[in-house]
């Protein structure tokens, strides 16, 4: 079986889904083969190859020429001791990338997005129309060489698509539709965290049945086995990264992704996409996670492990302190007591830990009671002061424009977030999006945010008036203009962001193990 990671998402780490699927199918005596599509793609239409005609400009020149060294600094730890070194790269290839799309019109493509203005992924009808007309899309240079290479080479009976971002989905669709034109025989199988979202709706009706031949909700590994004409015997699969590690990622060494868990411990928030979707909280045990990510670890040496999991539980946080993977790490934690305490804090940071993503949304308490999120902002306070001094990043992230919060409340989040400018690294401000079939759906009064009958948000009546216009006003001339916060917005890494942030601190030498 091929398995295919399709573009566009940040190309600095591989598919962890798919690495699950091909341990899960490999410990069932299957074979695969997984292919990063999204980094091959990338950096096919990055090389001069593929860019076809003299650059107009001096800043196109000048980025084409610097092509090599741009990728080198990404690449490298020097890359990342340099801020305005590391995002002249960024932009540069940014740049290079929008010329080589030919500067079509409408269409936008980055390292971490793809998007076309007459084509919307939240409309099944214009994801047909990519599938029925794959030469319009930029990738198909690369990926009508590669998958014709590969269904020549390998004859696979089934090809996965691994869809789990709206970025990709056009994408996908144009390499799917290209594989029935061409090859009409071979099975196609679409799953992943988007189709997975798709599919919860209580609405769904499938309407990809002519392109698709099966569409998987949820964990893939079961339904693909199964699908293979075999089942699921066990659970305890390592992933297996073996067909992608020794990929040119845009990072300095190779990041392992992990999950220990699906779903969430809390599972109490309100507006939670996941609790509305049904998505049950599937912990691995802590010892037999540790266990394998130590094995993996001696396997495959990574310069850091992101640990995938919505909210890493106390539990296995208190594993990897007794049991540490043997390489930097970091991922998301909720704002509870253990992380208030100095000597826990302190042996997480000898565990590996470089830093920890926060979802604090709001610094008014009110808002956090209304929002059921289980926070106390004195709890909160103590918890950023204290991984400061551990040592530990801290990666906040605020919500503004919920059903609960206020102008006077957004006022509260300026001032908590400038107070604890001194001990918050980094911080991801977003507005608001209402899921649209979450139980709290029927308080408020809800109209179309995106057309399209794939739109996963509804647009709504905001209960004080604090509606996303105001929002956007209040963060782009208040919010992001106050010194302290500013300082903190500038230090984020462009694009990357949260995901090449812990290289920040460990190419200092402050965090290295």
């Amino acid at each position: 079986m091929l398995l295919i990671h399709p573009p566009v998402v940040k190309p600095c780490e591989s598919p962890a889904g798919l690495a699950k699927l091909a341990g899960a199918l490999r410990c069932h005596g299957r074979t695969c083969t997984v292919v990063d599509a999204n980094l091959e793609g990338l950096l096919y239409l990055l090389t001069d190859k593929a860019v076809t005609g003299a650059a107009s400009d001096t800043w196109t020149r000048r980025a084409r020429n610097h092509l090599q060294d741009h990728l080198q600094d990404l690449g490298d730890w020097g890359g990342y001791r340099n801020r305005d070194r590391y995002q002249r790269s960024i932009r540069d290839l940014n740049r290079v990338l929008e010329f080589s799309t030919g500067r079509k019109s409408g269409t936008h493509l980055t390292l971490a997005n793809y998007e076309e203005k007459d084509l919307s992924p939240l409309r099944s009808d214009d994801l047909l129309a990519a599938a029925s007309l794959p030469e319009a899309n930029p990738f198909y240079p690369y990926f009508h060489g590669r998958l014709s290479g590969l269904l020549e080479a390998l004859s696979p009976p089934m090809i996965g698509f691994s869809l789990n971002f709206l970025s990709q989905a056009l994408c996908t669709f144009a390499m799917m539709g290209f594989l029935r034109r061409e090859y009409p025989s071979v099975k196609l199988v679409l799953g992943g965290g988007l189709v997975t979202s798709w599919m919860s709706s209580p609405n769904w009706r499938n309407p990809f049945s002519g392109l698709v031949d099966d569409m998987i909700v949820g964990p893939g590994e079961g339904p693909l086995l199964e699908l293979l004409g075999s089942g699921l015997d066990h659970e305890d699969c390592l992933p297996d990264y073996g067909d992608v590690w020794k990929n040119p990622y845009l990072a300095p060494g190779f990041i392992l992704p992990y999950s220990a868990s699906r779903g969430c411990y809390w599972r109490r928030c309100a507006f939670c996409p996941e609790k509305a979707e049904g998505q049950p909280y599937t912990p691995i045990p802590a010892d037999r996670s540790v266990s394998q990510l130590q094995v993996l670890v001696q396997r495959y040496r990574p310069a850091l492990i992101h640990l995938l999991d919505n909210a890493l539980s106390p539990a296995l946080l208190n594993a990897v302190i007794e049991a540490p993977p043997g390489a930097p790490w970091y991922g998301f934690a909720r704002i509870e007591e253990h992380l208030g305490d100095p000597e826990f804090c302190r042996l997480l940071k000898r565990s590996g830990c470089v830093m920890l993503k926060l979802g604090l949304e709001s610094g008014d308490q009110n808002v956090l009671d209304a929002l059921s999120k289980g926070i106390s902002l004195t709890r909160a306070s103590e918890v950023l002061k204290t991984l400061k001094k551990a040592g530990i990043a801290s990666y906040v992230y605020l919500l503004f424009g919920t059903p609960a919060e206020s102008r006077e409340s957004a006022e509260k989040t300026l001032a908590f977030v400038a107070e604890h400018a001194h001990c918050i690294d980094y911080l991801n401000v977003a507005v608001f999006n209402l899921p649209a079939w979450s139980a709290e759906v029927s308080s408020l009064q809800t109209r179309t945010f995106y057309a399209g009958d794939l739109s996963l948000y509804l647009d709504f009546i905001h209960p004080l008036g604090w509606d996303r216009l105001r929002v956007r006003h209040f963060l782009d001339r208040r919010f992001k203009r106050h010194p302290a916060i500013r300082e903190i917005l500038l230090r984020d890494p462009p694009v990357f962001t949260s995901n090449h942030a812990p290289f920040f601190s460990l190419s200092s030498g402050t965090s290295r193990l």
